[in-house]
């Protein structure tokens, strides 16, 4: 009896201990309200800052994501990016998450809370329509901004951060 009790607390502790907490999970993607938005939005650099709206419903939005993430990958040392997604808060758990693990997203991840988008889109730019994808890049320093809304092709996003890098 003694040994059955020991080897499933071992199973247990096993399955406790290699398991994604919730901690961890909130760290894969936070999860934000307006406030937040506009602290990303108006955060002060050096580095270029590169923010992506999108969403896991969102085809184009998926297809583009490897450019974003290629990017980090590459000039994390120049460039913040930063990946809003748009889904509703209430699936972070069930799609967010699984989502942004199973890609193996390592950008930036945060979840706006926001759904009544016509609070804070004339935040991002009094431009956007909301559609999706929309990506803003932003050099605080110079003050420079470009805003594009619309599916970015391969190589388009490296063309576009020229204009910003020196």
């Amino acid at each position: 009896m003694t040994k059955k009790i020991t080897l499933l607390t071992l199973i247990f502790l096993t399955f406790y201990a290699c398991s994604p907490k919730l901690e961890e999970s909130e760290e894969l993607v936070e999860v934000i309200k307006i406030d937040g938005l506009k602290e990303i939005l108006t955060t002060k650099s050096d580095d270029i800052q590169v923010i992506n709206f999108w969403a896991t419903w969102c085809a184009p939005c998926i297809k583009e994501l490897p450019y974003f993430e290629e990017l980090n990958a590459k000039r994390s040392d120049e460039l913040d990016v930063t990946l809003i997604s748009l889904d509703f808060v209430d699936e972070v758990e069930k799609k967010v998450i699984p989502f942004v693990e199973k890609r193996e997203l390592k950008s930036r991840i945060v979840l706006l809370d926001e759904i009544d988008y016509n609070s804070w889109i004339d935040t991002v730019d009094p431009s956007w329509s909301g559609a999706i994808p929309a990506t803003l890049i932003v050099n605080s320093t110079t003050g420079q901004r470009k805003f594009l809304e619309k599916e970015l092709e391969e190589g388009e996003l490296e063309e576009i951060l020229k204009e910003f890098i020196n």
